[in-house]
């Protein structure tokens, strides 16, 4: 029972925070200026009237989902709940998942600071160059990977099949290339879909849920913690995020929540359990893919603007019409991911 009251704990505290937060950053944000500047080229021309518009209220669910989990670790601590295994080996690995996960969002969010900081104080738009993003968050996630590798954590869960040992040097090899992949992936997969209001809160509250619920069948206390933290401090943001946003979350957030859900998948060993989870990231990335190499190779677009959110804007679709289809597209794809995993674990 008490694991199930630290769950809840975790939820409504990262809820709660969250919104409460609202009050004092988004002032703060106002009075420092700190508004989104709003590039026509890469969006409709009728989001220009959101300039100005305070950004990097990433740091609202950040902090908010932070608190959420000392509140809970600390209800576990003064309860004598189990959080970790009692076996010495597994609760190392499991330990090594939630900090280093958290260590993990929290670098990436970092990083995201540092983009939205050079557009809105250095008055440079497009912010941090490609490289200038992708070598730290690369250079992040290897340090992930080995902090879990050195924990012991080498094998992987594949949905419907079970689990596959790492423990070998092609395992190892294999390892990094994928891992290096699937988090640098969705991380920039879950800052595409931050592109109307209220979009990727909205799609995240499912997937932290849904992660949640995973982590409960597994018998994992820390991820289901985690996951709770996840949806609630999603839940708390869209209170000021919803249509018509009074904040943006900025690459801060966005690359923080990325972060925190290749951890929540690591978390689990199941990182291919992002494909269902994340249905509508990988929608918005392939879009932008496609779009891409489309335009390259055959010279015309796939999409009248990409990433997908943008095309459905351009071909009529309110921002709120998009925002709830994709949610519940969302919610389809987690529902059928936890349906997986159970089948996997059981």
């Amino acid at each position: 029972m008490n694991t199930y009251i630290a769950i809840l704990i975790s939820a409504v505290v990262a809820f709660g925070a969250t919104a409460l937060l609202g009050f004092v950053l988004i002032p703060a944000l106002h009075k420092l200026k700190f508004g989104q500047n709003i590039l026509t080229d890469i969006g409709p021309r009728w989001h220009a009237k959101k300039q100005g518009t305070p950004t990097m209220g990433g740091w609202m669910f950040i902090i908010g989902s932070l608190l959420a989990i000392f509140c809970a670790l600390l209800f576990c601590k003064l309860t004598k709940t189990a959080v970790f295994s009692e076996t010495a080996a597994i609760a190392t690995a499991a330990r090594a998942k939630l900090y280093a996960g958290l260590l993990l969002a929290l670098c990436l969010g970092l990083v995201g600071f540092a983009d939205d900081y050079i557009k809105v104080a250095k008055k440079r738009n497009l912010g941090l160059t490609e490289m200038q993003k992708t070598v730290p968050q690369a250079m992040v996630i290897v340090a992930y990977l080995t902090t879990l590798m050195l924990s012991g954590n080498k094998s992987m869960l594949i949905p419907l099949f079970g689990r596959i040992s790492l423990d070998s040097v092609p395992g190892m090899i294999f390892y990094y290339i994928f891992g290096i992949a699937v988090i640098y992936g969705t991380v920039n997969a879950v800052n595409f879909t931050d592109g109307i209001d209220g979009l990727c809160g909205s799609v995240t509250v499912p997937v932290g849920v849904a992660f949640a619920v995973m982590a409960i069948l597994a018998k994992c206390t820390s991820m289901s913690i985690l996951g709770a933290a996840l949806a609630g401090a999603c839940a708390g943001y869209l209170i000021w995020n919803r249509y018509p946003a009074k904040v943006m979350m900025g690459d801060t957030g966005s690359m923080f929540l990325g972060g925190l859900v290749a951890a929540l998948a690591y978390g689990l060993d199941c990182p291919l359990i992002l494909l269902p989870v994340g249905i509508v990231y990988v929608a918005e990335a392939l879009s932008d893919i496609l779009q891409i190499l489309a335009i390259k190779l055959a010279g015309r677009k796939i999409f009248k603007m990409a990433p997908l959110h943008h095309h459905l804007e351009m071909s009529g679709w309110s921002e709120k019409r998009i925002v709830r289809v994709l949610t519940f597209v969302s919610v389809i794809g987690c529902a059928f991911a936890v349906v997986v995993f159970y089948n996997t674990v059981k």
